[in-house]
């Protein structure tokens, strides 16, 4: 019964998204195309976030002499 309800739950929210962006007008490769794009896209900024920040926070702990 929880699986079917979690199933439904994200049905619901997959067809919010469609509606959202209006990918509900595109054909299917085309949704297959742009939300591949769309992950990689945020695959690409997760990874740089977690390489690059930490080195950006320290620079900027530096800087303002918080940390020696």
């Amino acid at each position: 019964m929880a699986l079917g309800s979690a199933w439904k739950q994200m049905s619901w929210l997959y067809y919010q998204y469609l509606l959202v962006t209006a990918l509900y007008m595109l054909e299917p490769w085309e949704r297959t195309v742009f939300n591949s794009m769309l992950v990689s896209i945020l695959g690409m900024a997760l990874y740089t976030g977690y390489v690059f920040m930490p080195q950006h926070i320290m620079a900027i702990l530096h800087y303002f002499e918080i940390v020696q």
